[in-house]
């Protein structure tokens, strides 16, 4: 048997009271919230271990709290996700499947994340794009937002609304809002619709940063059209953009349902790829320098210490991988999002590789700032996670997608992907991420996998119930 001495055991009582001490003070303080949401922003980042894509101050901001690298979105379209989210159910229960009906039309009585916040004294407030609104069609306007969600609302409408007919669409048959589509914007950050975005919310810190706040920012880019200043395009020379890897003959063990670009890359050849790439990447640039612009008037007015921040995307996004693009598929590509939090007390600079939901950031909110949440919330708290980054945790993420007449419904785990089309009569897939993280081999159909495949239908069915 072994014992500690005596000055060791000092020494470790002394620090594990510390410790406890630390999270335990910034949960006896009324926590303020700082909610950044971006739109269509997948894990091309440095963060998230992309070399190419310049977006330092989301990695700074990665620095200070808890980098999640396995998060899933729970439909990737805008609507249904944030619906989600904000509501704490899942799309089957919102039953917010498109991008037209407002979810309080199936759910009158929910109440929503920022409401929460305001129901227990908070002021509530929300700059830019958090509940859906289509972009760019809607900028300026309120949406399909929800006011009794909010104290004050600010909707910005900058110089990428008032030039859109500069925009070059490759796609010329497809709206600007789902078009690969791109403009190179003279003129300042500041006169963009995110520039005025982060200018408000900045105000907003400055006038209201004496009292607890829930602070909604919701940005724009990088979803289509892909507009930044030039200075951003600059950063990535057409001919340096490395397009994802592809393989032959990779579409023939994929069913037909799980394909939303047709055909692959709506007919882009490489160089036009490349232009649309060039674009989106200049577009997280350029959000990710109005985060900076956030982040570093927390820390001027010296609310840091006391405000919880979490950045999300509502989904992820194809860049070419399989021929896809956009959203509106279970790929891992449109599936998995960012998700960063930073909240005091809790170590900064780790990494979690546990599975999480954007449906989790609800209940992890309402515990770390002390209030009751609804008790049918869907969502598991990430306190755990944000403790300890290691914790024992068994959750898995479950997304879902439309087509016309049936649904795809995917679980993923720590390794694996398993989706069915159609409760798998429209077919089904398996990859195994541990060896095939591009998910080329579908190992749905192969004998030696049949026991996984039957583990994780029942692991989806319990999921959707």
């Amino acid at each position: 048997m072994h014992f500690f001495k005596p000055l060791q055991v000092t020494l470790l009582i002394v620090f594990t009271l510390n410790s406890w001490n630390a999270f335990s003070q910034a949960k006896d303080s009324k926590l303020n919230v700082l909610f950044i949401a971006v739109d269509d922003l997948n894990n091309d980042l440095g963060v998230y271990g992309n070399t190419y894509v310049k977006s330092p101050n989301i990695d700074n901001l990665a620095k200070r709290g808890v980098t999640f690298e396995r998060a899933y979105t729970q439909f990737p379209l805008c609507s249904p996700s944030r619906s989600s989210l904000l509501t704490g159910h899942r799309p089957d229960v919102t039953g917010i499947y498109e991008l037209q009906t407002h979810f309080r039309q199936n759910l009158p009585d929910v109440i929503t994340l920022p409401q929460l916040f305001k129901n227990n004294q908070y002021f509530t407030a929300r700059v830019g794009k958090i509940f859906h609104y289509g972009v760019p069609g809607q900028i300026g306007t309120n949406g399909l937002d929800d006011s009794i969600s909010w104290n004050l609302r600010i909707n910005p409408k900058g110089r990428d609304k008032t030039e859109e007919s500069k925009v070059i669409n490759l796609t010329p048959d497809r709206g600007l809002g789902s078009a690969l589509a791109y403009h190179i914007a003279e003129g300042s950050d500041l006169e963009q619709t995110d520039g005025l975005v982060a200018t408000e919310a900045i105000k907003l810190l400055q006038e209201k940063g004496d009292k607890p706040f829930f602070l909604a920012v919701g940005f724009y880019r990088p979803h289509s059209p892909y507009v930044a200043p030039k200075k951003y395009f600059d950063y990535y020379p057409t001919a340096s953009i490395p397009l994802p890897e592809e393989k032959d003959n990779d579409l023939e063990d994929i069913p037909e349902a799980a394909l939303f670009t047709k055909p692959a890359h709506w007919g882009l050849n490489e160089a036009q790829r490349r232009e649309v790439l060039r674009a989106y990447y200049a577009s997280i640039s350029f959000m990710d320098a109005q985060v900076g612009r956030l982040i570093a008037a927390l820390d001027s007015l010296n609310l840091s210490d006391n405000t919880v921040v979490v950045l999300w995307s509502d989904h992820g996004y194809n860049v070419g991988q399989h021929g896809q693009w956009m959203k509106q598929s279970l790929f891992e590509n449109s599936a998995r999002v960012p998700l960063i939090i930073a909240a005091p007390g809790v170590d900064p600079d780790k990494k979690t590789g546990r599975t999480v939901e954007l449906l989790d950031i609800y209940p992890t909110l309402a515990e770390l700032t002390g209030l009751s949440a609804p008790g049918d919330l869907e969502g598991k708290s990430l306190v755990p996670l944000l403790n300890n980054p290691s914790e024992t945790w068994d959750k898995p993420a479950y997304t879902q997608v439309r087509r016309t007449d049936f649904f795809g419904r995917s679980v993923r785990t720590e390794r694996w992907r398993y989706t069915e089309w159609d409760e798998g009569k429209a077919g089904v897939e398996l990859y195994d991420h541990a060896v095939d993280p591009g998910e080329f081999n579908n190992l749905a159909n192969d004998e030696k996998y049949q026991s996984t495949v039957k583990e994780l239908a029942e692991i989806l069915r319990k999921g959707y119930r």
